[in-house]
């Protein structure tokens, strides 16, 4: 039987990455940065679509600067939507299959318990708004596909919440970090494994996946201090001290038992992954 050939957009992010580490031991990867392929331009990803006749694409590519996005509402969708439009429409054309990274920025956190694929998105921000009309123009343009949800993403790839907490740890005698955000952080290397999973079985819809267990950002920069050494103190305050551009859902947990059942795989708890992640990278 043939190996799977895998095109990945954005390919040079912290999440593709390790998708295409986790993935090349068992599949053909052909990864294209966002230098190597601006998914924007709808020509460029349909002939590269149609040439190298992928088994599966899985988009990567996104802007997720959330405040960014507030101010350049434009470029939000343009990426997050009119990009994944065109990915779409390629991937249908070439008859492949297209798995996308979605966010729980499509929520509007208030609901109090953890979101499920079938709960009605109500996006705070330009980013999660830009979002769902890409999982939108997906639905409406494929009949198979996969959307996965996550959040909290942190890896050796890129900068992120536990880098950016260990410098600042380094840094600084206090660390001031909010306490009224709750959401699950997720370990990049372990959702690609997920997504591996996925694409072994007849993978179909959308699948919210995340490591297990969930905490604020200010318990997640405790423990990170706590693992990772570093004299700071961390001070818990409220995003209403913040007062980023950007709303922020308060409570974004996610249901993971579709992901459990149709795979029989279920992420580590957060706490463990993050020790894991850490006595590797340090």
């Amino acid at each position: 039987m043939a190996e799977k050939k895998i095109l990945i957009t954005g390919a040079g992010g912290m999440l593709a990455q390790d998708l295409v580490a986790t993935l090349q031991t068992s599949c053909a990867v052909i990864p294209r940065s966002e230098y190597d392929l601006d998914i924007c331009n709808r020509e460029a990803v349909h002939d590269t679509i149609c040439s190298v006749q992928p088994d599966a694409v899985i988009n990567c590519a996104a802007f997720t600067q959330v405040d960014e996005c507030e101010t350049e509402k434009d470029k939000a969708f343009a990426v997050n939507a009119g990009g994944v439009k065109n990915l779409a429409l390629a991937c249908h054309h070439a008859a492949c299959r297209l798995f996308h990274i979605s966010t729980d920025y499509v929520f509007d956190g208030t609901k109090g318990k953890p979101y499920a694929e079938s709960d009605e998105p109500h996006p705070l921000s330009v980013y999660g708004q830009s979002k769902l009309e890409g999982e939108r123009y997906i639905r409406d343009i494929l009949q198979h596909y996969v959307i996965v949800r996550s959040l909290w993403l942190y890896g050796r790839g890129g900068g992120n919440f536990v880098s950016t907490i260990i410098r600042l740890a380094g840094e600084h005698t206090e660390i001031k970090v909010v306490n009224d955000q709750k959401g699950c952080p997720t370990w990049t290397l372990h959702l690609s494994q997920a997504i591996r999973a996925l694409l072994d079985i007849d993978a179909q819809g959308i699948y919210h996946i995340a490591n297990q267990g969930s905490c604020t950002w200010y318990e997640y920069a405790c423990k990170i201090v706590e693992r990772a050494g570093g004299g700071a103190t961390v001070t818990p305050i409220t995003s209403a001290q913040i007062n980023r551009p950007a709303p922020r859902p308060a409570y974004s947990v996610l249901d993971c038992s579709r992901f459990t059942r149709e795979t029989g795989m279920a992420l580590k708890p957060w706490d463990i992954a993050l020790e894991e992640y850490l006595k590797s990278s340090i």
